[in-house]
């Protein structure tokens, strides 16, 4: 049985993916058409939705009242032990604090941007059950961004990657491919790669986070995705085996579906690449 319910994340792991949008009722109708999602009310009040797929909890949708700016993108959270700290690491080092911190009722949380301009999240309290029974999210995290390196050096001091405490997040690197891999435990959570363009007209190549959510047949996924007023760019191999599609949701929120196993690429593992703390 996959488990459900409230947890404490362990900190600095990926605890929670997002997309805030003008039309909930629309987008909500998309996702589900695409990926199958079913859909109920979530707990940070009216016009918050959570996204489940066989019973587990997969993502959150929120939706902007109107006048008000919205990004249209999907943004990880982080999960950290105090929100404060960690945005005033972001701001020591380079990054920026965009919304917050802002008390819900299961926590807080807040909204950054790292040097590049990649935007992400970090989030103190319980969380939605985001792991199935063996550890594994429903989405792969993957950054792209201008310098690999530099990002995860970033990141690893914010989060405290590579902290060697039990249970928390390790990063190997690859010089080869430009690539850093994080790690909890066995699983691999997220993946840090460089050749992001910051000038790039392009959203798909300018540093960002990529949403990755794994499908059975990702050029059905594309149908749908076209057929319900989204567009989609043709299956593509995937870094981690199988094939994989951007797709775009008619509100401009892009995420990729993808086969195959985690898109992280070889490692070699050189130990720690950044140290948390302030």
């Amino acid at each position: 049985m996959t488990p459900t319910g409230h947890v404490m994340p362990v900190c600095g792991t990926p605890c929670w993916v997002n997309l805030m949008t003008r039309n909930l009722q629309a987008t909500q109708d998309f996702y589900s058409a695409v990926l199958g999602w079913e859909f109920r009310p979530g707990s940070l009040g009216t016009g918050f939705s959570v996204a489940s797929a066989h019973g587990q909890p997969v993502a959150g949708l929120g939706e902007v009242a109107a006048g008000r700016p919205v990004a249209g993108s999907w943004t990880p959270y982080f999960a950290v032990a105090d929100v404060d700290v960690t945005a005033a690491r972001v701001r020591e080092r380079g990054g920026t604090v965009a919304v917050g911190p802002v008390r819900f009722v299961l926590g807080r949380g807040a909204v950054a941007a790292d040097r590049d301009g990649a935007v992400f999240g970090f989030w103190e309290g319980r969380a939605l059950r985001w792991t199935d029974e063996y550890g594994n999210p429903p989405a792969f995290l993957e950054l792209r961004t201008r310098d690999a390196f530099d990002a995860a050096i970033f990141y690893a001091q914010i989060f405290d990657w590579a902290s060697g405490d039990p249970g928390g997040c390790e990063v190997a690197y690859a010089y080869e491919n430009d690539t850093v891999t994080v790690r909890q435990v066995k699983n691999t959570v997220a993946t840090v790669r460089g050749g992001g363009v910051g000038e790039s007209p392009d959203p798909r190549v300018r540093p960002r986070w990529h949403v990755h959510f794994r499908v059975d047949d990702v050029e059905a996924a594309i149908a749908a995705a076209r057929e319900a007023g989204g567009t989609a760019t043709p299956p593509a191999p995937s870094p981690g085996g199988g094939t994989e599609s951007v797709i775009s949701d008619p509100g401009g929120g892009l995420f990729t579906v993808s086969t195959g196993s985690v898109p992280a690429g070889p490692v070699t593992r050189k130990g720690p690449v950044g140290h948390g703390g302030r």
